[in-house]
């Protein structure tokens, strides 16, 4: 599957080929902690568990809080 991903924090889009099925996969393929982000598919918020589909554009966003 080809999925083109725009990571917020290094400012980068990429494309990616890759077996993963799930948004939790896909990161942990990446190295990325899934508590540290949000991924997002036109907009629209996805949980670790979602379906990944061939060429869907996703962005990698870091989560921040504080105080």
């Amino acid at each position: 599957m080809n999925l083109e991903i725009f990571d917020e924090r290094a400012n980068t889009t990429k494309k990616v080929q890759t077996d993963s099925i799930t948004v939790k996969d896909l990161l942990l393929q990446l190295n990325i902690n899934f508590e540290t982000v949000l991924i997002t598919r036109n907009n629209e918020v996805l949980t670790e568990d979602e379906t990944l589909n061939d060429n869907d554009c996703l962005e990698i966003l870091s989560v921040i809080s504080g105080g």
